[in-house]
């Protein structure tokens, strides 16, 4: 990331859309037209389709939950380093939440926000390489905050208010999240990716615990160790086994 860009604070502008198909393809757009800049937040009242990971959908109830997406010039890290990227992001996420939820909360490999064995918030980054150069990443945050009835289809959802039995302003907390995003940019740049990947480890659900895992049709037992420096995970059964993102799906009960 350029030294120029980090210095821009993150979540200025900070634009308030009411109704959008989804903040990350607005955000995306207005990148195209040259009317995004370093730090440029798009946060929506209201998001229509929202994308998760994996191509599912995100669904949110309008006007009680997160939903940001905040604009990132890469110009001056390597393609390498979209990992370093991701768990700044996470880590961002991370720290506003357990400010409030105080305990009982983890990044479930690779950009999940739990508390406990719930989803609290998901991360969906999306990057635009031109040739061989990686000139921004649109950030994409969905956080549950205010809401308490859920779509019978979401499985394991958790809200702050469910946490905490207390509503919040979600404009201001996303506000806040970009100063967490921006401290964490800063981290990246000033101590690089191993410093964050050791944080990210420290609060990895799950780790060193057994887990369940879905590759194809089979189902098997493992032990989570790590996440790697490639953003790979490790796991232990009979042997080290190493999964890249979209190689196995999570089996929780």
């Amino acid at each position: 990331m350029p030294y120029t860009s980090i210095n821009h604070p993150l979540g200025v502008p900070f634009i308030e859309i009411n109704t959008v198909d989804s903040s990350n393809n607005y955000a995306v757009q207005q990148v195209h037209k040259g009317l995004a800049e370093h730090g440029t937040a798009y946060f929506a009242y209201e998001q229509t389709a929202g994308k998760g990971q994996r191509g599912k959908l995100w669904v949110t109830k309008p006007g009680e939950n997160i939903v940001l997406s905040v604009v990132l010039n890469t110009k001056g890290l390597q393609i390498s380093q979209q990992f370093d990227v991701s768990m700044a992001v996470s880590l961002s996420v991370f720290d506003l939440f357990i400010k409030y939820a105080l305990t009982d909360t983890c990044i479930k490999w690779p950009n999940d926000l739990y508390w406990c064995d719930r989803k609290a918030a998901g991360i969906l980054i999306e990057n635009l390489i031109y040739g061989k150069e990686w000139q921004w990443a649109i950030a994409g945050i969905g956080i549950n905050i205010n809401q308490t009835v859920f779509d019978s289809g979401i499985t394991h959802p958790v809200s702050l208010k469910q946490i905490t039995g207390k509503s919040y302003d979600p404009v201001l907390l996303a506000k806040e999240l970009c100063g967490c995003l921006e401290k964490r940019l800063k981290q990246l740049i000033d101590k690089g990716g191993a410093t964050l990947l050791a944080a990210y480890n420290n609060v990895l659900y799950k780790h060193n615990l057994p887990i369940k895992l879905k590759k194809d049709n089979a189902v098997f037992n493992c032990t989570l160790k790590e996440v790697n420096a490639f953003g790979q995970l490790v796991v232990q059964d009979t042997m080290e086994r190493v999964f890249n993102v979209g190689d196995v799906e999570w089996v929780i009960a």
